[in-house]
């Protein structure tokens, strides 16, 4: 809002409505606002949790400290919502549609979030909203975006093409994939993009969320990853920058940078209370929504093929729960036990368990939660700099 009012007073030549042209200056504001917003408001979000029980209920799985949680305040994603949309409002473009896409996105995934932890605390319902409504849910707005980026005449879809390092030129053509050629072939690959958008979305959103276990790895995770996306957007929307780079220039996505340097600066404010040992959890509200956030900016700054190592900490996490649940459950059919592979699910669990055999890694003592938490930071900021020193491979 205020970079549009000043928008408006260019004409009056108001002082200082030029610095509003620079990115750079918009996103420092948001990210301060966001990250004064997030401690401000933080300590007061909290008391009111409190003051409404709104505490989270914990199942006794064995782990350290476990217990010591009962009762700390959930919803806490409230915090970061607030003051990432406080940021955005007052300094992004609004009338970008890359804004408005990762505006739906916020509200949309942070709503159901909402009423997943909602369920949790006031109908007692530990399991909250079932996986297939969450699904469904997520999907729809995978669906949503995909046919606004498809349809959009403010969206270059004149190629589908991604980033994609090893391939010539750093690009992926989706019409690769398509097994048909000619008006056939065409409607293969759309309906290939649509499919990865809904795919990337969803995905996304449920490994932000599964990786919500400890305090504050979900956080400062997300925060290091929305860095990333975040230069990743302003050198895209630079014709020089994304020259140099060799990466394809998205005319507008440079806006994106500003969205997600206020994401950046409410989940700092967020980590003050959220850090060990946490004030207040995020939930279902926070963590849907990051995850969400995640993997839509990464689409339309065409990098979702790189999340996999980007987002390295996320797939990993996700992809434990997913070898773990198949192995468990082919194994319980075929010898009428399960077996499983980690200690426990998602894998920062796994290295909270002590004593219980496992084929991956030999029994080892338990890990302190600080110490795990910070190691997958550092792993998460490795990742960040070998996604950047990937586009450099020629």
């Amino acid at each position: 809002m205020i970079y549009h009012l000043f928008e408006a007073l260019k004409d009056l030549d108001f002082p200082g409505h030029g610095l509003f042209n620079y990115l750079s200056f918009r996103a420092m504001l948001a990210s301060v606002t966001s990250l004064v917003i997030a401690l401000w408001q933080g300590r007061r979000i909290i008391a009111w949790l409190q003051k409404k029980k709104f505490g989270e209920t914990i199942r006794d799985l064995g782990l350290e400290g476990q217990m010591n949680k009962e009762g700390t305040p959930t919803m806490g994603g409230i915090i970061i919502l607030i003051a990432l949309l406080c940021g955005v409002l007052l300094f992004a473009d609004l009338t970008n549609i890359y804004i408005q896409l990762l505006l739906l996105t916020t509200v949309w995934l942070g709503a159901l979030g909402f009423a997943d932890d909602y369920i949790k605390v006031f109908k007692h319902n530990k399991d909250g909203l079932s996986e297939k409504k969450k699904l469904i849910g997520q999907i729809v707005l995978g669906f949503i975006i995909a046919l606004t980026v498809c349809l959009s005449d403010k969206v270059d879809t004149t190629r589908l093409v991604t980033t994609l390092p090893f391939f010539k030129g750093h690009e992926f053509d989706y019409s690769w994939l398509s097994p048909f050629s000619g008006q056939m072939g065409v409607y293969c690959t759309w309906g290939i993009f649509v499919a990865m958008i809904v795919f990337v979305t969803t995905a996304c959103s449920n490994s932000v969320n599964l990786t919500d276990g400890l305090d504050g790895l979900a956080t400062g995770t997300s925060a290091i990853v929305g860095v990333v996306i975040g230069i990743f957007a302003w050198l895209s929307g630079n014709t020089i920058n994304a020259g140099y780079l060799n990466i394809m220039y998205l005319p507008g996505t440079g806006e994106i940078f500003v969205f997600m340097a206020s994401l950046v600066g409410a989940l700092i404010g967020f980590l003050w209370y959220n850090s060990y040992p946490a004030q207040v959890f995020m939930g279902d509200t926070g963590s849907l929504a990051l995850g969400g956030i995640i993997g839509v900016s990464a689409i339309l700054i065409r990098k979702e093929l790189m999340l996999p190592v980007l987002c390295g900490i996320f797939f990993v996490e996700a992809l434990s729960v997913i070898i773990q649940r198949t192995h468990f459950r082919r194994t319980k059919k075929k010898y009428g036990a399960g077996e499983r592979i980690f200690r426990m699910t998602p894998l920062h669990h796994h290295y909270q368990k002590e004593g219980i055999p496992a084929r991956i890694r030999k029994p080892a003592r338990a890990l302190p939660e600080n110490k795990i938490v910070v190691r997958f930071w550092i792993v998460g900021i490795l990742l960040a700099v070998a996604t950047f020193a990937l586009l450099k491979i020629r």
